[in-house]
């Protein structure tokens, strides 16, 4: 068994649509989480088939018997939209992972364990996987907030596989170069410039960082004669 205590963390997510620049507004009701939900299924449908072009915003409208006025109001552009579905699929990824967590011994392994479930699942759906990354490379100012939750369901997503029930901050460190990692993994993958070892073998070393000791710490005693 590892011998860190796992703990599943939480993170704060904001429940309602956001438009440029603006602030987290109330709560979703549910018929309007059952509108956003039919939206973003409706997105990722597409995306699926046509990849980022294949998005087209009337469409999404159409698919998810929504006015497209009402659909701008929700998500302001596709850029905005396509960031909120990579959301969407990395929520539905935690939920699994938690009901099926990675089993290796270290906290290294258990991230890339469940990095590489995660890069499998997107393998699975490429022209979905191309959408949302380009949709976070084209993002500006105005998608800030959408794109912040990523982030925050990322470091989620690999801080519940490190098991480490207190991160320390060299830690907390390593886990922000590995979602950078993990990005520039993705992007390089799906230009064609990366193949899957090498992203398995780039995932690995970026992960190993979570074991290392902190500075300054003692190194292992050296065995008695």
């Amino acid at each position: 068994m590892p011998a860190e205590a796992r703990t599943s963390r939480p993170s704060p997510e904001l429940s309602a649509p956001l438009g440029r620049g603006a602030s987290p507004q109330p709560p979703l009701t549910e018929r309007q989480e059952a509108r956003r939900r039919r939206i973003l299924l409706a997105s990722a449908e597409l995306a699926g088939r046509g990849g980022f072009d294949g998005v087209q915003m009337r469409e999404v409208a159409e698919s998810s018997q929504v006015a497209l006025g009402t659909l701008y109001r929700y998500f302001p552009s596709k850029v905005h939209l396509l960031v909120a579905t990579m959301h969407d699929q990395l929520e539905h990824l935690h939920r699994t992972l938690r009901k099926r967590p990675p089993t290796g011994d270290t906290a290294a392994e258990r991230v890339t364990e469940t990095l590489m479930r995660a890069f499998r699942a997107l393998q699975r759906e490429p022209h979905l996987a191309d959408a949302m990354v380009r949709a976070l490379i084209f993002a500006d100012r105005s998608v800030s907030p959408e794109v912040e939750r990523v982030s925050r369901r990322t470091t989620a997503i690999i801080l519940d596989a490190t098991g480490l029930a207190e991160p320390t901050p060299g830690q907390l460190s390593a886990i922000r170069v590995i979602e950078h990692t993990w990005h520039s993994a993705l992007t390089t993958w799906l230009s064609g410039r990366a193949s899957v070892a090498q992203v398995e073998g780039d995932l690995g070393t970026v992960c190993r960082l979570i074991d290392l000791p902190e500075p300054g710490a003692p190194g292992p005693t050296a065995p008695r004669d």
